[in-house]
């Protein structure tokens, strides 16, 4: 009897490039392309929906012409996508490139996708449907505020990174609650940072930037300032005024306030310091997880007169030299 094929995560090298936001992923990204011939993958749970360009930092038109650019631009704004649907999009990429014996590097900052990605995804208890429609009704019964508030008491860690309306998601939360007696929340973190399951550990070979103090925080705002320059309204109204935000897509740091600084709710010096200190507040939050990735090696964010000497330096770790 033949085996079940494996799963590509668990057998191909999964090198990474990850930090906070605006700490040079990009740069450093693209000067390792040019020396190693890789091509990049992107690690952002934003960065896959198109038109969102400007707020989520995605690689230039020029960027990706500089080297081969994969899971960008994946879904409308309006439609939802999760990390389930990444990990299995990815594995057609790395699969293409593996085949045509083609180097990779992951490169971006969204550290539960890089979790999912390294460490592998908590499935949970099978899907019970008696206890899956009871949860649905309360939806059709009382709408999702309902649910959701159940959510909140049962499991405030997760709710804290769900939208009430994403009722999906929700339901399947309080679901695994229900069955396991531990919210889900917890469950994931013992399967996912602390390792206790061995099989979850995958070849992941990872540098991290840093990215801290008083001269980030001032990197992160006239970075904001720039975005608002480029054409970051515009961008949001577009989206707005077509396929709009989906529940997933409309939780991306920055689109709410650029739309309220679009509608004249804010000005544009507030619309900057919320924008910013959300950034600040979500890149520590970033920071946190980071600290229990025991692979990662972590270096100082190189000076643009440093890239291609530390793209040397990094590219062994990586295993791309």
């Amino acid at each position: 009897m033949s085996s079940a094929p494996k799963d590509l995560l668990d057998v191909l090298p999964l090198p990474c490039l990850v930090g906070g936001t605006a700490v040079g992923k990009t740069a450093l990204a693209l000067e390792l392309s040019e020396q190693t011939g890789c091509e990049l993958i992107s690690l952002d749970s934003m960065q896959v929906y198109r038109g969102m360009d400007i707020g989520t930092a995605k690689a230039t038109p020029a960027e990706q012409a500089r080297c081969p650019h994969h899971m960008l631009d994946r879904v409308e704004p309006s439609e939802r996508y999760d990390v389930a649907s990444y990990l299995e999009e990815v594995r057609g990429v790395l699969r293409e490139l593996s085949e045509d014996g083609k180097r990779y590097l992951f490169v971006g900052g969204t550290a539960f996708w890089l979790r999912a990605l390294i460490r592998g995804l908590f499935d949970g208890p099978a899907r019970d449907p008696e206890l899956r429609a009871s949860l649905e009704a309360v939806v059709q019964a009382e709408g999702p505020d309902s649910l959701f508030a159940r959510l909140k008491q049962a499991d405030p860690e997760t709710a804290e990174r769900l939208h009430p309306n994403d009722t999906r998601r929700v339901v399947r939360a309080l679901e695994v609650f229900e069955l396991t007696g531990a919210p889900l929340s917890a469950q994931q973190r013992e399967w996912g940072w602390q390792g206790e399951v061995e099989g979850a550990r995958r070849d992941a070979r990872v540098v991290g930037l840093k990215a801290e103090g008083v001269a980030y925080e001032a990197r992160l705002r006239e970075r904001v300032e720039q975005m608002l320059d480029e054409g970051w309204v515009e961008e949001a109204l577009a989206i707005r005024e077509g396929c709009g935000f989906g529940a997933t897509a409309g939780k991306a740091i920055g689109y709410r306030e650029v739309l309220a600084l679009a509608d004249g709710e804010l000005e544009r010096g507030a619309c900057v310091d919320e924008v910013t200190l959300r950034t600040r507040q979500f890149a520590r939050k970033q920071r946190t997880w980071y600290r229990k990735l025991d692979e990662a090696k972590w270096i100082e964010p190189p000076s643009e007169g440093a890239l291609r000497e530390t793209a040397a330096e990094v590219a062994p770790t990586l295993g791309l030299s």
